[in-house]
């Protein structure tokens, strides 16, 4: 399978951050995402049904599969309190960048392997919210500041986790979440400093 660049340019970008390797300036708090470069996440606040609906086959297609086998997953990569309510406005895209990247990776190495056309759509949709995402992230005038905090140990986490955890619980925690980062990550992303 050829590497979507998209995909490789953020975990790119997720490794020098992890690694510190940053500017080391001072992050400045972002009320709002600025018009400049491209960034329009508004339109993300709620997607349409049809979209939904493609996401809630795939996974449903997953969840029947998954029942069939014996995973035994201990950690979750996506816990109760991963919030991003609790970051900085300015974080917050930074956050569902990395976890839009790893999704698209595992979403994009399931589809190759056996879940075929059903992902199709699901993975346009995220690639399409992605470039989108990265657009505004690089917009940022604190883009490429060095993360600290909780920011600092999600990116960690993220980026270490198709490395700790077995492909079929990675696989899992993927498809569980994705509800999640779709009507409330991506939402609280798209509502800037309104998302409280």
């Amino acid at each position: 399978m050829k590497p979507d660049p998209a995909v490789a340019r953020s975990l790119a970008l997720i490794a020098v951050v992890v690694t510190g390797t940053g500017a080391a300036a001072g992050p400045q708090p972002l009320r709002h995402f600025p018009d400049a470069g491209g960034c329009n996440l508004a339109q993300f606040k709620s997607l349409s049904p049809q979209e939904l609906q493609a996401f809630k086959k795939a996974k449903d297609t997953f969840e029947e599969s998954l029942s069939l086998k014996a995973w035994t997953c201990r950690l979750r990569l996506f816990p109760r309190t991963w919030d991003l309510q609790q970051l900085q406005v300015w974080e917050r895209p930074v956050a569902l960048e990395a976890e839009l990247a790893l999704t698209l990776k595992v979403l994009g190495s399931m589809a190759d392997a056996s879940q075929g056309d059903i992902l199709d759509q699901p993975l346009h949709t995220l690639r399409h919210i992605h470039s989108e995402l990265q657009a505004c992230v690089s917009a940022q005038p604190n883009a490429g500041s060095r993360p600290r905090g909780r920011l600092h140990h999600w990116l960690h986490r993220l980026h270490e986790a198709p490395k700790k955890e077995a492909p079929g619980c990675l696989e899992t925690s993927v498809m569980f979440n994705l509800f999640r980062l779709l009507t409330r990550d991506l939402k609280c992303v798209a509502s800037g400093d309104l998302c409280v």
